[in-house]
């Protein structure tokens, strides 16, 4: 499918912020012109058939650019060990470490390839890439400017995370590598343009409350919004210190409770649910959906794509999962992969069909959200649209 200039969509299934709306949907340039009407004036048209047309699915948290994999640590998972397990014999986030940082930038950039195109045949338009493998500043500011150069050679948008507080280095102590590693990486990564958000992992395998607030309060010092890895494997309350922030996401939050619902819709903070790592890692304690629910918090559904926890690379799998272990609506998690998770990135100009918004849209061979979140294993997009452009 070509679009070469104003072009009106027209016979296809809006799936738009209002609900399913049967009609037209018009693109001039890169933008959305119009939803639900056909404007006035000469447009191409191209008749979609009834197809669903959705927002391009944003995938608002992975760890895609990393050295090596952890297929072994799975196996030891399959065999009783746990996740904390794991970690705390050196496997885990520590294990990715030495093959990242003996990766050079163009080497990290061609293992990350491979699974942005995974993410891309899925229609995805945006993708959050997170640092947090080379907890040095050298190989930290490498993570980042390998993603930074996925939004050059790939048709998709690009938010960087420093992620420098993903956990202790091995030999060193924590409170140590946040004053000594962690912030100086921080200042400098900032001061080379390669920071969106700054992320940490608040965990009793990770790092405290009090040392986050030490990184919070060096990213506001800089002028950089906050997100937050928390309540995954304890209660600890990370999720409390994120909506104190007013962070754009908290994810994981398997151990939240009603409480934090009730802080994070007070803060506007959006509740980032990953399946992919608690199917990864057989979790059995699940997020307190009702409780978002009640209290009103979005709820955003990402893949978490990284090499141990989560080894994920489709977002529409991920939607599944989103509505099988944590009974999410398909329309829920249809909003948790696009207007949520655009919300969670801090974006305000895409996630949605609805005029003035960039057009980054999908055309599916279905007729429903419910088909896109109900299949396992299969693709049905149709055409890509990113931007304006088919690609």
């Amino acid at each position: 499918m070509e679009i070469t200039g104003p072009t009106i969509l027209e016979n296809a299934r809006l799936a738009t912020p209002g609900g399913m709306v049967q009609g037209a949907i018009a693109i001039d340039g890169d933008r959305i012109a119009a939803v639900g009407d056909t404007p006035p004036g000469a447009w191409a048209r191209v008749d979609l058939q009834g197809r669903l047309v959705t927002a391009a699915p944003i995938d608002c948290h992975t760890h895609i650019v990393h050295g090596g994999n952890r297929a072994r640590e799975w196996e030891m998972r399959l065999q009783g060990a746990s996740y904390e397990e794991v970690a705390r014999a050196g496997g885990g986030i520590v294990s990715t470490v030495a093959a990242t940082r003996g990766a050079s930038e163009d080497e990290l950039l061609a293992q990350a390839l491979p699974r942005v195109d995974a993410l891309l045949a899925e229609g995805v338009s945006c993708i959050e890439i997170k640092s947090g493998y080379g907890l040095d500043l050298e190989t930290e500011l490498r993570m980042l400017r390998v993603a930074r150069r996925i939004g050059h050679v790939r048709p998709v948008r690009v938010r960087t995370s420093f992620l420098g507080a993903h956990a202790v280095p091995k030999g060193a102590e924590a409170d140590a590598y946040i004053d000594g590693t962690c912030i100086p990486a921080l200042k400098a990564a900032h001061a080379e343009g390669l920071v969106d958000a700054v992320d940490g992992f608040c965990e009793g395998i990770a790092f405290s409350v009090a040392q986050m607030e030490r990184v919070f309060a060096a990213a506001k010092a800089l002028g950089l919004p906050v997100k937050l890895h928390a309540e995954q494997l304890s209660h600890m309350g990370g999720t409390a210190l994120a909506a104190r922030h007013g962070a754009l996401s908290v994810d994981h939050v398997e151990y939240a409770t009603e409480g934090d619902a009730r802080l994070l819709a007070a803060s506007g903070t959006v509740a980032v649910l990953l399946p992919g790592a608690f199917y990864a890692i057989r979790e059995t304690q699940a997020p307190p959906v009702a409780a978002f629910r009640a209290h009103g918090v979005p709820m955003a559904v990402a893949t978490d794509c990284n090499p141990g926890s989560s080894p994920l690379t489709s977002i529409l799998l991920a939607m599944n999962m989103a509505c099988t272990l944590f009974r999410l609506t398909p329309d829920e998690a249809l909003a948790g992969i696009t207007t949520h998770a655009a919300r969670a990135l801090g974006l305000t100009d895409t996630g949605a069909l609805a005029p003035g918004l960039r057009a980054d849209l999908c055309i599916w061979n279905v007729e429903t959200p419910a088909e896109l979140a109900n299949r396992i294993g299969f693709n049905p997009l149709h055409a890509r649209i990113f931007g304006g452009r088919a690609c």
